[in-house]
């Protein structure tokens, strides 16, 4: 549900957290890049039961012609974003990694496929939704994964995560990414470039390589959404979670935070905003020996968030996060 940003855009990932910020010791994913008090922030609180795998596959499976065919549109990618991807092991520089580079271990399955864009949708004023329609009947993905994003014509591959269900992809046939503007490649052509009939390939990754057809074994009790930004403007998809709580009575809840809103609130949303930061005294309050927490921000938000959290008391194997550039 985060935006796509910076370095990779949606998506891309950092190898390590702070020491003990942290309860499980995951790579982390970014999806935005900001400051702690004005960016798309989340923390959600959930009852539930979690199991988590992890393989470590090669990053690439064969060569480009095995990935893109001859005929295929995006035959013209450059070669270089595939000897980058093979040779980052040897880039040694103080620049910050890319995607490729941040994810290089982590787990992607074989299946590329082309991709169509479809639709293209402005969340915000700063963050696009693209909508693909997904060639290959082959491809699957899991709630949580990302893509690798490749361009026809740019070398550098993007990393974004998916907004949409699996379950639409099943019926539709159809994945959505939402993408914030910034000048990195592969974002800055989403904003600027990509229309519709844009042809791009698809691979998903994730952090942890669940076990096909295992899934992550959750069980949902109830969720608690708390998610801040700078305005109601950019509270992406919130009609989808009111309507999910309208749905869901007493079992998905959630409080809008807003930090710099200069304009009335409307009436629908009124009910449900907080001006000001989410505060130590709105999370405590739900602490418990059940309750799992996942947080999911701009890094000193998330460094935040989780020295809040062990200041009232909830274990380091309770929280869960994804670390933005």
């Amino acid at each position: 549900m985060a935006p796509g940003s910076g370095g990779s855009g949606t998506g891309g990932r950092e190898e390590a957290a702070p020491d003990g910020a942290r309860g499980r010791d995951f790579p982390s994913r970014d999806a935005a890049a900001g400051s702690s008090d004005s960016e798309d922030c989340l923390v959600i609180m959930a009852r539930a039961t979690i199991y988590v795998g992890c393989t470590v596959p090669q990053l690439l499976r064969g060569a480009q012609s095995r990935i893109f065919p001859s005929d295929s549109a995006l035959g013209v990618l450059r070669r270089s974003a595939f000897c980058y991807c093979t040779g980052s092991s040897t880039i040694k520089s103080k620049r910050k990694m890319d995607h490729l580079e941040r994810t290089a271990n982590n787990f992607r399955q074989e299946v590329i496929t082309q991709a169509k864009v479809c639709g293209i949708t402005n969340e915000s004023e700063t963050v696009k939704r693209l909508r693909l329609a997904i060639a290959n009947k082959d491809f699957t993905f899991k709630a949580g994964q990302w893509v690798d994003f490749f361009i026809p014509g740019v070398s550098v591959v993007g990393g974004f995560s998916i907004c949409s269900s699996p379950s639409l992809l099943k019926r539709e046939g159809i994945l959505e990414l939402a993408v914030k503007y910034t000048v990195h490649p592969p974002a800055h052509w989403i904003h600027t470039e990509c229309t519709l009939d844009s042809e791009v390939a698809l691979r998903v990754g994730d952090l942890h390589g669940y076990p096909e057809g295992k899934g992550n074994r959750h069980k949902l009790g109830t969720v608690k959404l708390y998610y801040s930004a700078k305005t109601t403007s950019e509270l992406l998809f919130k009609k989808n979670i009111l309507g999910l709580m309208k749905a869901f009575p007493g079992k998905i809840t959630c409080c809008f935070h807003v930090t710099q809103q200069r304009s009335q609130i409307c009436e629908e949303l009124q009910p449900h905003v907080t001006e000001g930061r989410i505060s130590e005294k709105d999370l405590e309050k739900h602490v418990s020996n059940d309750t799992s927490w996942y947080i999911c921000g701009p890094p000193p938000m998330i460094e935040s968030i989780s020295k809040l959290l062990a200041n009232i008391g909830v274990p380091r194997n309770c929280v869960f996060f994804e670390k933005w550039w």
